[in-house]
């Protein structure tokens, strides 16, 4: 790479100046995180059965007795032979940190429109452990925006991410939304995030993000699928033990 040499000095100042810049940034997603807190909720009126690997269960049930959900809307439509990669990048980064979001009253579950037994198949062959749902034959994936089937394109209009989609096909799309159980086991709807709003549970792009090459999403796509594989999809020379 062609890049700038300079002596120690000159760096250290350079870097002071960047330093400046990243607590300016840290400050504001410290008022971004208040404010995202501070959102007004949505009782969650529809009683939506989930099929799971402890039998069916209700949106409330899949809290596990903590008071905090989150559902990362997985792409994974009926018949599709694996998960999306991308969502499989996602889920890689998950069951380190669920340990530690189980003892702090927050639980995790992955929520697809597959059947159950293609996401039980497609979960042990990638080896995760996390909590994952079969929202198959609910509304649950189009009233959160995340699947468009032909029934919900009859009805008018797709959005994704707050907007009207500029493509009205059938497809999935990836999101996060959180959900609050009170103590008289009402659910509320409290936040949602989609597109790259989810990349803050991407540790791997946490550490390329202090490279010198960066994300170095060069193209085709000039994003993660210019480079991302599902982790037992990589050459075994190109992983070392």
């Amino acid at each position: 790479m062609n890049h700038q040499i300079v002596s120690e000095d000159k760096w250290l100042l350079a870097r002071k100046q960047l330093l400046a810049k990243e607590k300016e940034l840290t400050r504001m997603q410290d008022e971004v995180n208040r404010l995202r807190r501070d959102l007004p909720w949505v009782k969650v009126e529809k009683d939506y059965i989930f099929d799971t690997p402890d039998g069916k269960q209700t949106l409330a049930e899949l809290f596990d007795g903590r008071s905090q959900l989150i559902v990362y809307h997985f792409m994974f439509a009926p018949g599709w032979a694996a998960g999306c990669v991308g969502c499989s990048f996602f889920a890689d980064h998950v069951d380190g940190a669920n340990v530690h979001l189980m003892h702090h009253d927050l639980s995790f579950v992955a929520i697809s429109r597959a059947p159950l037994a293609e996401i039980e198949r497609y979960r042990k062959r990638m080896g995760w452990h996390f909590k994952w749902a079969s929202s198959y034959g609910t509304d649950f994936n189009t009233d959160y925006h995340v699947s468009f089937t032909k029934d919900e394109l009859a009805k008018g209009p797709t959005y994704y991410n707050f907007e009207v989609r500029e493509s009205q096909t059938e497809g999935e799309a990836p999101g996060m939304s959180v959900f609050f159980k009170n103590e008289n086991g009402s659910v509320f709807h409290t936040y949602s995030a989609y597109a790259r709003g989810d990349e803050r549970g991407l540790g791997a792009y946490m550490f390329l993000d202090l490279t010198p090459k960066g994300r170095n999403e060069t193209g085709p796509n000039y994003n993660l699928t210019d480079w991302v594989k599902r982790h037992d999809e990589y050459g075994k020379d190109a992983v070392r033990q």
